[in-house]
């Protein structure tokens, strides 16, 4: 049993790989020399997918469904969440970009998603999400979908600062 769940773990990133889903996507990044240097832009239709956790109440969703960017100019999209309690609640956002192999290419220069964020019962904000598309994404990419889903760590972050304290 040991070595079957140790094993999941990359049996999963190679059926990730095959099929594009999961894409990961790490802290903020910015284009390499090399992808600045190259002058051949095009466009890249992006389009942005929300999804809630089952236990999470909250509305989460982007301004827009999607949007066409040109690769090496940033773009800004805001998200609109809303605590929809009573109660104040703590969530974060875990991002992934789909086909997979196109996450490498997607270049987030601020998100929400590097941080918890904390509502207040009733509370709404908007926040941004800026990314670059790398000019060095291969031709046959022509489309990015941006998903987030939502989750509630309200208890967690509640756990972790009492641990400080």
């Amino acid at each position: 049993m040991f070595a079957f769940g140790f094993l999941l773990v990359p049996i999963y990133d190679v059926f990730c790989d095959i099929t594009g889903l999961n894409g990961k996507v790490t802290g903020p990044s910015f284009l390499s020399k090399e992808s600045q240097e190259i002058i051949n832009h095009r466009e890249v239709l992006v389009q942005f997918v929300t999804h809630n956790n089952a236990s999470m109440p909250w509305t989460f969703k982007s301004r827009v469904n999607q949007t066409r960017v040109m690769t090496g100019e940033q773009k800004e999209v805001f998200f609109v969440f809303k605590n929809t309690t009573d109660e104040d609640m703590v969530a974060q956002v875990i991002p992934s970009v789909s086909p997979g192999r196109g996450a490498k290419y997607f270049h987030k220069t601020e998100c929400f998603c590097f941080e918890s964020q904390l509502l207040h019962a009733g509370e709404s904000i908007e926040l941004p999400v800026r990314f670059i598309v790398d000019p060095a994404i291969p031709n046959d990419i022509g489309s990015l979908s941006l998903g987030y889903t939502i989750f509630d760590i309200t208890d967690l972050a509640a756990n972790k600062l009492l641990a400080e304290l």
